[in-house]
């Protein structure tokens, strides 16, 4: 198995919703599979959205409404633009479940939670450098 992660896959209670919601936070819809599912480039993996019974359906499982032990996370340039996307994401219809703050590890972050209710935590990392394309790396 190569190292990678091609698409996250978020069951929603609420395609539409949850779709506006990812839209507003700047996120592009693809235009051409549009049947029952959101699909956004997200660099080099893909995030997509599913109806939840969709998704159980699909794979099996019931998928639980409390939010999941997993959560997604984007990094940042700066600690002005975790402040900025906290922001953006609670003016999308997100709520900030952890205000930004200082880190132990000596960044800055922050969670919000999906109209959905699924975490995302926002961080700057400066050990973690991010290329022009937004790939992230370990440090060296």
């Amino acid at each position: 198995m190569e190292p990678r992660i091609s698409i996250i896959t978020i069951a929603t209670d609420d395609l539409e919703r949850a779709t506006r919601f990812y839209e507003a936070m700047g996120l592009t819809r693809h235009a051409g599979i549009t049947d029952g599912v959101a699909f956004f480039q997200m660099g080099g993996a893909i995030l997509g959205l599913f109806p939840r019974p969709s998704a159980e359906e699909d794979s099996g499982v019931t998928f639980s409404k409390a939010p999941s032990a997993v959560y997604l996370a984007y990094n940042t340039r700066s600690d002005a633009e975790v402040d900025a996307v906290l922001a953006l994401a609670e003016t999308a219809g997100g709520r900030i479940v952890k205000p930004a703050q200082r880190a132990f590890w000596g960044g800055w972050y922050g969670y919000f939670a999906d109209a959905d209710g699924h975490v995302w935590e926002v961080a700057h990392n400066p050990a973690f450098p991010i290329a022009e394309d937004g790939s992230i790396s370990l440090p060296a």
